[in-house]
């Protein structure tokens, strides 16, 4: 059959369509919360110095293939070069590459319309999930660029909740979990659990925001509610809300949040996406606390898996680790033009490739 390329400038739904890309995600079982509309339009519209552009393949009346991406200037080796992104980099903390069927001809003229319409030295995709058509993909591309680099970016661990989960785990594991009880008893915090709707997000934000900015992420400026971030991630979490895709477990005292974890919900795996708490209440050993939250909630809605949507590739000190039923790897991949930029960024990176192993042992020596 043969196909069809539309490029759309903007996802409002009078021009984008919605339902189209709605059935194409319904075909990808590995779809996560950052391939909605709902996340991809807030981040749409908080764009800082980057076009939006998308890229949609058609056979027949079936969208087989839709790339969301941002173009704009960034520096590079101290240099500026044109880069091309998915929408969403860098708060998205895994996506899915929206492709279904394609075959390997299509794929090599997706990128050369990428290439005409946005003429580019580096494409860049962050925490990739490598399905079958992602890998293809990066197959095809990878022939037709100067320089193509596949390094992982993290290992997320995801349980799979069972009823198992009911009771309560052995060993040091289960120590901490009730020494986390009984000093929350101790301190009258109170488990509560809520699935916003939009108004409630849009109240919520704002409490959450607070515990963040008091805690140390807020201290190092880099909170998921950063005043950079803040507009965004209101209304991306307000347009999930909506959609009942949120979900937030939270200990009060007093009427007042003092630890919170934020989830996010889809197809029944919900991605652990920010936690935070007040510096005074750090005794209490709240995220164990809460993470068993969502194992027992997740229980009486039926879902299937907590996952910790992303983690530090090295040294992580994530909580789901002492559950985990596995690993998923989350990819980087970058794709250098062979444009007369491209190939010196490839060169660049290869050079970077070979010296930065050295460094590293010698740093390490």
């Amino acid at each position: 059959m043969t196909e069809t390329y539309t490029w759309y400038d903007s996802l409002d739904p009078a021009i984008f369509p919605e339902t189209a890309y709605a059935q194409l995600l319904e075909r990808l079982p590995e779809v996560t919360p950052f391939n909605q509309l709902a996340w991809l339009r807030a981040c749409a519209d908080q764009l800082a110095g980057r076009q939006l552009r998308i890229l949609a393949a058609w056979q027949g009346e079936h969208m087989v293939l839709c790339l969301p991406l941002t173009i704009g200037r960034e520096r590079l080796l101290g240099m500026p070069w044109r880069v091309v992104r998915h929408l969403g980099y860098p708060l998205a903390d895994r996506i899915v590459l929206a492709v279904d069927g394609v075959d390997s001809p299509l794929l090599g003229k997706a990128l050369r319309q990428i290439r005409s319409r946005l003429p580019h030295s580096l494409l860049e995709f962050n925490e990739v999930l490598a399905t079958e058509s992602a890998d293809r993909l990066a197959a095809v591309w990878s022939d037709l660029c100067s320089y193509r680099e596949d390094r992982l970016s993290c290992r997320v661990p995801e349980h799979r909740i069972t009823e198992a989960d009911h009771k309560d785990p052995t060993g040091v594991l289960g120590s901490e979990l009730r020494r986390a009880r009984r000093r929350a008893g101790e301190a009258t915090a109170q488990l509560r659990r809520l699935a916003p709707d939009a108004g409630q997000m849009r109240d919520l934000v704002g409490e959450l925001a607070a515990v963040e900015q008091a805690s140390w992420k807020g201290e190092e400026g880099v909170g998921l509610f950063s005043p950079e971030r803040l507009p965004l991630m209101t209304a991306a979490l307000t347009a999930l809300a909506a959609q009942g895709r949120v979900r937030v477990v939270y200990l009060e005292r007093e009427g007042r949040c003092i630890s919170y974890r934020l989830g996010l919900l889809e197809r029944g795996r919900l991605y652990d996406y920010n936690i935070a708490y007040l510096p005074e209440y750090s005794a209490l050993g709240s995220g164990r606390l809460l993470l068993h939250e969502w194992l027992m909630w997740g229980l009486e809605e039926g879902w299937q898996w907590v996952d910790a949507s992303r983690v530090s590739l090295h040294n992580s000190n994530h909580q789901l680790h002492e559950r985990m039923d596995g690993l998923i790897d989350n990819h980087h991949w970058r794709f250098c033009s062979r444009r007369p930029g491209g190939i010196l960024l490839g060169i660049a990176y290869r050079l970077w490739a070979r010296v930065k192993p050295r460094i590293r042992k010698e740093k390490m020596s």
